[in-house]
């Protein structure tokens, strides 16, 4: 080996080493909207919009399908799917909290107050991730049939996001409600 050769890995060497090593973040992002604000403003208004993109209608006119037809229907489906998909990760944010301190449950009779879902879900947190990688991996599912255009796969996934958003649900916010099996 000649001392150019050498010096040219020892060169090469260094660069992919200092490339490999990561540096810290400057800065730290902190989670400032709690779960019931991203639930409000991201998923369910996401959610329903996939819920009504297709559906099988019997009503006296008889059984119709509603689905996407058009190239920007179907982009729209996709828009909210890929929110979908990256939901989670905002739901599951080190730090994040369920409600601020002075909200209460809408629906006591029904509902666990802010600070006992908060309760249940330290004592759980692994759960919650994995209840929210269950919503990912729904919402991928409706991505996969958008870009498909795939009424039925769509209709398939749909059918998952309410299995998975009522699965966490029932475990955290009404745990004690009796009408609802729990999986």
């Amino acid at each position: 080996m000649s001392k150019g050769s050498i010096k040219l890995g020892i060169l090469l060497f260094s660069m992919l080493t200092a490339c490999s090593k990561t540096s810290p973040p400057s800065r730290v992002l902190t989670p400032s909207a709690t779960i019931k604000d991203i639930m409000d403003s991201v998923v369910d208004p996401n959610a329903e919009f996939l819920f009504e993109s297709v559906a099988e209608i019997a009503d006296e006119q008889g059984v119709r399908e509603k689905a996407p037809q058009t190239d920007e229907e179907w982009r729209e489906v996709r828009l909210r799917a890929i929110t979908l998909v990256e939901a989670p990760n905002l739901l599951v944010m080190s730090g994040r909290v369920v409600a601020r301190p002075a909200e209460k449950s809408q629906n006591p009779q029904v509902e666990l107050q802010p600070e006992e879902i908060q309760a249940l879900l330290d004592a759980d947190h692994r759960g919650f991730i994995d209840r929210a990688k269950v919503l990912q991996d729904a919402a991928a599912l409706a991505l996969k049939a958008a870009d498909d255009r795939n009424k039925d796969a769509l209709f398939s996934a749909c059918e998952q996001l309410d299995k998975a958003c009522e699965n966490c649900h029932t475990h955290y916010w009404y745990p004690n409600d009796g009408r609802i099996p729990k999986s």
